[in-house]
């Protein structure tokens, strides 16, 4: 997660969306850095509402403004999958080495997942709160362009991406039956992606 205080502007960092090479080129720019531990990294809105949203409100009296990057929820499972093929990864609990991709959406689908298809929900991270709290600015993990236009214009610097934590290239492929059952059981999820501007 970073904060730009000046901005008023707070980036959580969804994971498997490029959050991490964001945190590593806007670091020097921001007032707050959160990157260790994974769970106040990837604090999703109600975590940051509760915690991180009253520390600004009540000391500064500020409220920020939040953004958030979205990946296609088919694309988001896909490089969850991959990335846990990385080679140490081997013969631990949580690999995917062994499991096709149909497999791993399938667990992913159930009601008590097994921990290799245990990686959260984008639409629960990004879920807005009672209080009116949710993420001002949402972007497409596909929509760089847009993405970085809107970073440099409202932070104020010009910036260079690198590339980090990436998934081992693999082909992603999944059968027409199980995306049916997946895009049904998540219909939530795709309309949210689809809401996302693009212009």
């Amino acid at each position: 997660m970073l904060v730009f205080y000046k901005a008023r502007l707070a980036f959580l960092s969804v994971p498997k969306t490029g959050t991490s090479a964001y945190e590593t080129a806007l670091r020097p720019h921001a007032d707050l850095v959160i990157s260790e531990p994974p769970d106040l990294k990837h604090a999703p809105v109600y975590r940051y509402n509760r915690f991180i949203r009253p520390m600004f409100e009540k000391v500064c009296d500020v409220e920020l403004e939040v953004m958030a990057v979205m990946r296609e929820p088919i694309s988001w499972l896909g490089s969850w999958w991959r990335y846990r093929q990385r080679p140490f990864m081997q013969g631990k609990p949580n690999a995917t080495h062994d499991i096709s991709f149909d497999d791993f959406v399938l667990a992913y689908m159930k009601g008590q997942r097994p921990g290799f298809a245990n990686v959260g929900s984008q639409l629960k991270f990004l879920e807005r709160q009672a209080n009116g709290t949710g993420v001002t600015h949402l972007f497409r993990y596909e929509d760089q362009a847009r993405l970085q236009s809107f970073l440099t214009d409202r932070v104020g610097v010009r910036f260079k991406l690198g590339r980090e934590n990436v998934s081992p290239a693999r082909r992603v492929e999944l059968s027409e039956a199980v995306e049916r059952r997946f895009r049904r059981k998540f219909a939530e999820e795709f309309a949210l992606y689809d809401e996302i501007p693009t212009d």
